[in-house]
């Protein structure tokens, strides 16, 4: 298979995460398309890799994957505090930093 069609799929994969990030007001959706970008990523790096058939691409892959989990650790732990606070995980509602 060509490896063309890879990229593409991580082209489209990172702008329907873009899109999500940017036009949708609720914070957990706002995550899953920053998750999907970081995916798209992954598979760009693991495709490379694949191509010039060395690791490199693979262990970038894993470390992405391992800040990936971090960020939805920390970023999920933010979202339950806002909703705790304010009954409301909307992006626009969520204005505790100006307090």
């Amino acid at each position: 298979m060509n490896p063309i069609w890879y990229v593409i799929l991580a082209l489209v994969l990172f702008a329907i995460g873009g899109a999500a990030v940017l036009i949708r007001r609720n914070a957990v959706i706002a995550l899953l398309g920053v998750e999907m970008m970081l995916n798209s990523c992954n598979l760009v790096f693991v495709t490379f890799s694949r191509i010039w058939g060395n690791l490199e691409g693979q262990v970038f892959s894993f470390f992405v994957m391992v800040v990936a989990a971090a960020e939805v650790v920390v970023g999920l732990a933010i979202v339950i505090s806002i909703f705790q606070s304010r009954r409301s995980s909307s992006l626009d509602r969520a204005n505790l930093m100006k307090n």
